[in-house]
């Protein structure tokens, strides 16, 4: 690409690049030349004939069109030029001829700088080529860009950049931008499955006075209107329950959950979730929901079942595999695992390279096992069932064995997707539950749940499904960052 003359593009490393600065201060001259000749730069609201793309699906040779975009590469050919403009939908060829605008509008087109936006109004033709090009006959400034695009804007690949400035992740990435567009798809398909079976999407507070519904550090924060302590919440759960037993019988929420803990691959402490709430459901209605809702926003949106990166392909294909928890442990640490005493299984964890502090339980053994070990080896998808009681306090107990209760876990590509539950309803049992998880400290008892189930909940289903972690499935994403438009990153230096 030949650089503008008057704003040269980034020259390659080591060849004595201008600094952000000197740049910076080019663009101004160039902004302060264009407002001397044609007066307002960053301009108002433009007629567009269509979106570029609309413009290129719906090309007729010498149709008159309104056109505006991001120019993001420059080819002036001395008394013309080409150059691209961009927009949401893609990017579309132009091209000036000095004859055609006029000398004026032509030496001002020298100002314009990558990044700029800028309005044209032409006539559609095909360059020789067969590329789709509008012949410009006059244009308008609409925004100047003052900062330089990245050294690599065409497909940008600093990866702190990408995350950190996602501005320019999108315009320089078009991959990036459908992995987005069918984010909003994965949303859009997940409302209209539920809907489409009856299922209520209502919204329940996002800043709560008590942290529950999962085991997790919050968020704190201080309402001062009421001079009290208050939390982001790290689940829907418990008001959606209430919601059970105010008479809603099909509901779900998507929304946004908060944790207060650690950043990797696959947790960013701002997340986004769906839970489902079926009245007179249970575990097994639920996994029957789940599995049939994947597969349907699988067809929707990638037109097909098979998923996840492309060294590690994921089949979507039901029926998916059902096993038990012990099962797995089992397969993992011996056949033994349940006669073994605590001293053996914490050998055993500690032989194949699990830290186990001293003082930890066989029920925390195992289930250290099962995330370092047993889950991340469930490539296809997996329901685990029948989960230990002391894990997961606000489900129902297994009626052959009150040891377990009756949950899955749904596993795919080595990362939890979604938990499902047949829910507890008998107020006294939860009670004893909560308080057991409390370890003696009233206040992290939630007397408020706990009065609304003594109202009556009905027996219920639910389920949990990671939105974020479903379209990394679905888009192939190795990172939750790469599915969040925005992700928590750590302070430069920190």
């Amino acid at each position: 690409m030949e650089k503008n003359p008057t704003s040269p593009a980034p020259p390659p490393p080591g060849a004595g690049a201008l600094s952000d600065n000197e740049y910076r201060r080019q663009r101004l001259a160039n902004l302060a030349e264009l407002e001397k000749r044609g007066g307002r730069v960053f301009g108002g609201a433009f007629a567009r004939t269509g979106r570029l793309a609309d413009l290129r699906a719906q090309f007729e040779e010498g149709r008159e069109v309104r056109a505006a975009g991001r120019i993001v590469a420059l080819r002036p050919m001395g008394k013309s030029l080409f150059a691209h403009m961009q927009d949401a939908s893609g990017k579309f060829q132009i091209y000036l001829k000095k004859d055609g605008v006029g000398d004026a509008a032509y030496e001002g087109f020298r100002y314009v700088d990558l990044g700029d936006h800028v309005g044209v109004e032409g006539t559609l033709f095909r360059t020789r080529t067969g590329e789709p090009t509008i012949l410009v006959r006059a244009w308008t400034p609409l925004g100047k860009a003052l900062r330089n695009p990245p050294e690599k804007w065409h497909g940008l690949q600093d990866v702190e950049m990408r995350y950190r400035r996602r501005y320019l992740d999108l315009v320089a990435n078009p991959e990036v931008v459908e992995r987005f567009i069918r984010r909003t798809a994965i949303l859009r398909e997940i409302r209209a499955f539920l809907e489409a079976r009856g299922f209520l999407e209502v919204e329940t507070p996002m800043m709560q006075p008590m942290a529950g519904g999962a085991a997790a550090r919050p968020f704190e924060t201080f309402y001062h209107a009421l001079n009290a302590r208050m939390y982001l919440r790290i689940a829907p759960e418990l008001y959606l329950k209430r919601l059970l037993v105010g008479g809603f019988d099909r509901i779900f929420e998507l929304n946004r959950n908060f944790r207060n803990e650690g950043l990797d691959r696959s947790h960013n402490p701002e997340f986004t979730m769906l839970e489902v709430y079926e009245a007179f459901g249970d575990r097994r209605a639920m996994q029957t929901l789940v599995q049939e809702l994947i597969v349907h926003v699988a067809q929707r949106v990638n037109g097909r079942l098979i998923a996840g990166p492309p060294d590690r392909p994921v089949d979507l294909a039901p029926p998916w595999r059902e096993v038990t928890y012990a099962e797995l442990i089992r397969e993992t640490a011996g056949a033994d695992w349940e006669a073994l005493e605590v001293e053996g299984a914490r050998a055993r964890a500690r032989a194949k390279g699990l830290e186990i502090p001293e003082d930890w339980d066989k029920t925390a053994i195992a289930h250290e096992i099962y995330e370092k070990l047993v889950e991340k080896s469930l490539r296809q998808p997996t329901f685990v069932t029948r989960l230990p009681a002391a894990l997961v306090p606000l489900a129902r107990r297994c009626e052959d064995d009150p040891s377990v209760v009756d949950v899955f876990e749904l596993v795919i590509d080595g990362r939890e997707m979604a938990p499902g539950y047949s829910e507890l309803n008998d107020p006294l049992e939860q009670r004893r539950r909560l308080e057991a998880q409390a370890r003696g400290d009233a206040s992290k008892v939630d007397e408020d749940f706990l009065l609304a189930l003594e109202h009556g909940m009905p027996p219920a289903g639910g389920l949990g499904l990671g939105v974020d972690r479903l379209v990394m499935l679905l888009t192939g994403a190795d990172s939750i960052r790469d599915a969040i438009l925005f992700p928590q990153m750590k302070e430069k230096g920190g």
